[in-house]
């Protein structure tokens, strides 16, 4: 990586620095052909400007002076003078594009390569009172020669500027790699062990969260594995042990009886919590949002208290529906909000007394959609509340087996819960009872 760096950054400053003469050269060289013309303007003007300039040129001015050459043209584009050639080798200049434009506008320019000279000129001509032309001319360096001038230049501010890139890319590298190196060798720290400057702290403290969250999925993995594994396997040791005893004839046919209905209750067990396992890795890996659609909390809870009655009336409990609106709309997925409400239910009614009670209300309060369920039960400890919705987590073990509860309920509560975005709410005091609350945002009808 600190290769990669290196080689990047003095290609970029090399590269940097070759556009940047390029540019630069590109337009010092058109502000320079643009003074040339300017000053072969200026210097026509000042020739027209003196008596008898024809006869100024032809005897006095001296080209080597300003480096200037001046050729007179007449109206059929004869050469009548030309200070740095002989008029009688040179052709008819009535085509040449400084002439002509000068002819049409009263004066023109042109750069070119002179047919004559063989060299980079540049010409300005400027038409006459007597429909003459007077033309002044100016060799110069062309941009490559001026591009050569400077290379030497050039080189040596290339150089400079590699070993500048060497030098500031060995401490980007340092400063960019050794926060990475530090935080490889610290990921197992709880907290953020590395601090560098504002723009990678960002970069460095995603990591490491990602790193986090990675030990604690592994964590919950191995857990859940775990806890898979001894809850399967309790009912399965149950009808192993069952069905051996029947097969060897030890037991009597009262105990068959006796030791088949254990059999069954195990299997129905074992079949509950395959189907809650299933569900909740279902719900795990899913990655599309549930199909929503606009429903009554309150008909949905009618249903599910109604469909509970005969299992409450088994547990010597009450289940109440308290109808507080007729309609509370809020936006979800119908089955996921029907085992929610029978989770909470089913629950409420399990860890209750003889003679308890398990009240439902659906009502709207500060634009949310609210569905309670209340119960008079045996109550959550509070050093307990905390965890209540994790996976497999029992308050009372004995109670919940005796029951039939796989322990995954209320872990598939919090889960549909959250994918509809809504409030799960738990306040519970040991001995006195239970209330969960959960809280949807409340749709228009």
């Amino acid at each position: 990586m600190k290769r990669k760096i290196y080689t990047r950054m003095v290609l970029i400053a090399a590269l940097s620095v070759c556009l940047t003469v390029l540019f630069t050269s590109v337009i010092f060289y058109r502000k320079f052909q643009n003074q040339i013309i300017d000053d072969l303007k200026s210097h026509a003007h000042i020739l027209l400007s003196t008596q008898e300039f024809l006869d100024y040129v032809e005897k006095d001015y001296d080209p080597k002076i300003d480096n200037m050459r001046i050729t007179v043209i007449d109206t059929d584009g004869k050469v009548e003078y030309d200070s740095n050639a002989d008029i009688g080798a040179m052709d008819n200049h009535a085509t040449r594009p400084e002439v002509q434009e000068a002819l049409k506008t009263g004066s023109g320019y042109v750069i070119r390569e002179s047919d004559t000279l063989d060299k980079r000129t540049y010409y300005y001509a400027e038409l006459l009172s007597d429909g003459r032309v007077l033309r002044v001319a100016k060799e110069a360096d062309s941009i490559w020669e001026f591009l050569i001038t400077v290379c030497p230049l050039l080189l040596v501010l290339l150089f400079v500027m590699i070993m500048l890139s060497v030098l500031m890319a060995r401490l980007l590298a340092r400063q960019m790699i050794q926060p990475v190196e530090q935080l490889a060798m610290h990921l197992e720290s709880d907290d953020t062990p590395v601090h560098t400057y504002v723009e990678i702290q960002p970069f460095l403290d995603k990591i490491h969260k990602q790193h986090q969250e990675l030990r604690k999925s592994a964590r919950l993995r191995q857990e859940f594995t775990a806890n898979v594994s001894h809850e399967l396997k309790t009912p399965l040791a149950s009808i192993s042990g069952y069905a051996e005893l029947i097969e060897t004839g030890i037991a009597g046919e009262k105990d068959t009886r006796r030791f088949a209905g254990e059999i069954h209750k195990n299997a129905n067990r074992l079949l509950s919590l395959i189907n809650d396992i299933i569900h909740l890795s279902k719900l795990d890996v899913m990655t599309d949002v549930p199909q929503m659609e606009l429903l009554n909390l309150t008909v949905v809870a009618d249903n599910t208290v109604e469909m509970l009655q005969l299992q409450a009336e088994k547990h010597q409990v009450q289940l109440t529906m308290n109808r507080r609106e007729k309609r509370v709309n809020i936006e979800g997925n119908k089955s996921m909000i029907e085992e929610v409400l029978y989770n909470l239910c089913d629950n409420a009614i399990r860890y209750n007394h003889p003679g308890g009670h398990v009240w439902v209300s659906v009502y709207s309060e500060n634009h949310e959609s609210v569905v309670e369920v209340r119960d008079d039960g045996i109550g959550i400890p509070e050093e307990d509340q905390k965890r209540i919705f994790e996976r497999f987590y029992r308050v009372d073990k004995g109670r919940s087996k005796e029951t039939g509860g796989t322990g995954l309920g209320l872990a598939i509560v919090k889960h549909i819960v959250e994918q509809h975005h809504a409030e799960l709410i738990l306040d519970s005091e040991l001995g006195r009872g239970t209330t969960i609350q959960v809280r949807f945002v409340e749709k228009k009808k």
